[in-house]
C-alpha cells in the first residue's frame, strides 16, 4: 500500500488488515511518522514526538499478531493525545509555561484506555494553554493552522488533535470537551467529533470527581472510526464516581438503521445567536439531507435562557479552583483570558452554585419534555467559519460585538450546560474552502443514536472523504 494509502486508510480498516496480517503494524506506524515528518513542521499539530518509543511498540504489536494472540480492538494504530492529558514518563505541558517540564508518572483514564485496547502512541498534540479558548496557541509551542487554509485557526482546544488527524499524521484523536473543545475543531478542520455523555468516558486522575460540564472523548475521519474509538474508551471504572455502567461494547454494534419517521427539530441559530453567512448558508443545506435520509425536519428549538449563566458560573468556578493556586508563583507566564477566568470564580458565593445548579435541573426537565417531541436537535456546531490564527478570538459575529474570548462560540458551551450528548459532523465547506460542521443532539444519554445519524448524514454526504490542499500524496 501506498504511503497516502496507510496515512488515510480509515482507522476500522487499518486494524482489521493488522489483525489479519495483510500489513504490519511497524508499515504503520512508519507511515505516519514519515507523514509528521514531512507535515509537522507547518502544522506543529505534534509538539511532543516519541517515535522511538512508537517503533519498539509496533514490533512488539506484530510479535503478538505473528503468535496469534489476543489483541485489542485499536492494536497497531497510531494515536497521538492531547496535552492535557497526563502521559507516564511523557512531558505534559498543559501548553503552559507553568508546566513546560513536567512529565507525570500516571497516564490519564483516556490515554490508558486508548493503551490496553492496542493503539501506539506518537506522543502529544498542541493545545491553548489549559485548554481554555478555541483558538489553538500557547507560549510553549506556538500556534497550530487550519491544514485547509494556513493563515486561519484550527480551533480547539482539541486543535492540535485535529489537525494531526486530518493530515494523516494520526489515525484517531483524543480530547475534552468543555465549551465545545472536540466539536469546534472538528467543525473546522473537517472531522467528526464527540461530547459524549457525562460518564461515558470517564476521567481520573481529577480532583474533581463529581463535576459534569468537562467531558473527555475522540475524534476521528469518520463516524465509524468514532464509534471505534468509543468503543475503547468508554465502559465504567471505580476510580471515577459518575462512570456509566454500560460497557463499551455497545459502540460495536451495527451504525445503520432507518430514520423514516424520525422527528427532528431544526434550529438554525438557537435562539436567536449571531450567525455567519456562509455557516447559515451551509447549515440550511443539510436540511434536505436529513429530509432525505427519512426525518421529519421542524423548525424547533428548546428554551435554554438560563444555560448561559449556568455554563459561565460552573466555568469561572471550576477555573478559580484550578487556576488560583498557580497565580502566586506563575501568574506572568499564563495568558490575560485564563487569569481573567479564574477571577471571574473569586466572588462566587455558594447560594449563586446553588441557584444555578437549581436552574440546570429545571433545564435538564426542560430537555426531557423537548425530547419527548422530538428524537434530535439540529444546529450549528460554531457561530463562525475558521478566522485568523493571528485573532485570539472574534470581536464580532455578524455585526454583534463578542463581550469574552468564549462568546463567539455559544451554540456549543450552551449544550455543554445541558448535559445532553453532541456530535459535530462535516456538513459542507465555504466558498474559500473551509469546513463547516453540523451539530446533532441527542436525548439523555443517546451517544449511540446521535452516531447513527451523524454516520447516515455523512454516508449521504461524503464531505467527509476531502482532505486538506496540503496532504498532496507524494
Amino acid at each position: 500500500m501506498s504511503h497516502d494509502d496507510l496515512c488515510f486508510l480509515s482507522a476500522t480498516e487499518l486494524a482489521k488488515l493488522i489483525r489479519l496480517k495483510k500489513i504490519s503494524s511497524q508499515q504503520v506506524i512508519r507511515a505516519h511518522l514519515d507523514q509528521i515528518e514531512r507535515l509537522n513542521p507547518t502544522l506543529n499539530a505534534i509538539v511532543t514526538l516519541t517515535a522511538d518509543a512508537a517503533m519498539e511498540q509496533a514490533v512488539t504489536a506484530d510479535q503478538k499478531i505473528a503468535a496469534n494472540e489476543s489483541v485489542g480492538i485499536l492494536h497497531g494504530l497510531p494515536v497521538a493525545h492531547k496535552d492535557l492529558f497526563l502521559t507516564r514518563g511523557v512531558r505534559t505541558t498543559f501548553g503552559s509555561l507553568a508546566y513546560q517540564d513536567f512529565v507525570p508518572d500516571v497516564d490519564s483514564l483516556p490515554v490508558e484506555r486508548l493503551k490496553k485496547a492496542g493503539a501506539i502512541s506518537l506522543g502529544k498534540t498542541n493545545t491553548p494553554e489549559f485548554g481554555a479558548g478555541s483558538q489553538t496557541f500557547n507560549a510553549v509551542f506556538g500556534s497550530t493552522p487550519n491544514p485547509y487554509d494556513l493563515s486561519k485557526t484550527c480551533g480547539g482546544s482539541s486543535g492540535g488533535g485535529a489537525v494531526a488527524l486530518a493530515s494523516g499524521m494520526i489515525a484517531l484523536a483524543d480530547g475534552t470537551d468543555l465549551g465545545g473543545s472536540l466539536r469546534n475543531p472538528a467543525s473546522f478542520c473537517n472531522l467528526v467529533g464527540i461530547r459524549p455523555s457525562v460518564g461515558r468516558v470517564p476521567s481520573w486522575p481529577e480532583s474533581l470527581g463529581w463535576q459534569t460540564m468537562s467531558v473527555s472523548g475522540p475524534m476521528a475521519r469518520s463516524v465509524q472510526d468514532l464509534a471505534l474509538a468509543m468503543a475503547a474508551m468508554s465502559g465504567p471504572d471505580d476510580r471515577s464516581p459518575i462512570s456509566l455502567e454500560a460497557p463499551g461494547e455497545i459502540f460495536l454494534n451495527p451504525l445503520a438503521r432507518s430514520f423514516k419517521g424520525c422527528k427532528v427539530a431544526f434550529s438554525a441559530n438557537l435562539g436567536g445567536l449571531p450567525v455567519e453567512p456562509e455557516v447559515a448558508r451551509v447549515v440550511e443545506s443539510s436540511r434536505a439531507v436529513f429530509q432525505e435520509i427519512g426525518c421529519e425536519v421542524i423548525n424547533d428549538e428548546p428554551n435554554i435562557a438560563e444555560a448561559d449563566e449556568i455554563f459561565m458560573l460552573w466555568r469561572a468556578w471550576r477555573t478559580e479552583l484550578r487556576i488560583t493556586p498557580l497565580l502566586k508563583e506563575h501568574r506572568e507566564q499564563i495568558k490575560d483570558t485564563v487569569i481573567w477566568n479564574a477571577e471571574q470564580g473569586l466572588p462566587i458565593t455558594g447560594p449563586q452554585l446553588a441557584r444555578a445548579e437549581a436552574k440546570r435541573t429545571e433545564l435538564y426537565h426542560r430537555m426531557r419534555e423537548f425530547f419527548q417531541k422530538y428524537d434530535f436537535l439540529i444546529l450549528p456546531v460554531s457561530q463562525v467559519t475558521p478566522f485568523s490564527i493571528e485573532e485570539e478570538y472574534p470581536a464580532q459575529v455578524n455585526g454583534v460585538k463578542m463581550n469574552t474570548y468564549i462568546d463567539w462560540q455559544k451554540t456549543c458551551y450552551l449544550i455543554s450546560a445541558l448535559g445532553n450528548p453532541a456530535i459535530s459532523v462535516p456538513a459542507g465547506f465555504t466558498d474559500n474552502g473551509l469546513p463547516v460542521g453540523i451539530q446533532i443532539v441527542g436525548r439523555h444519554r443517546d451517544d449511540f443514536g446521535i452516531l447513527q445519524l451523524a454516520h447516515a448524514f455523512e454516508q449521504k454526504t461524503l464531505f467527509a472523504q476531502r482532505k486538506p490542499p496540503i496532504c498532496k500524496p507524494l
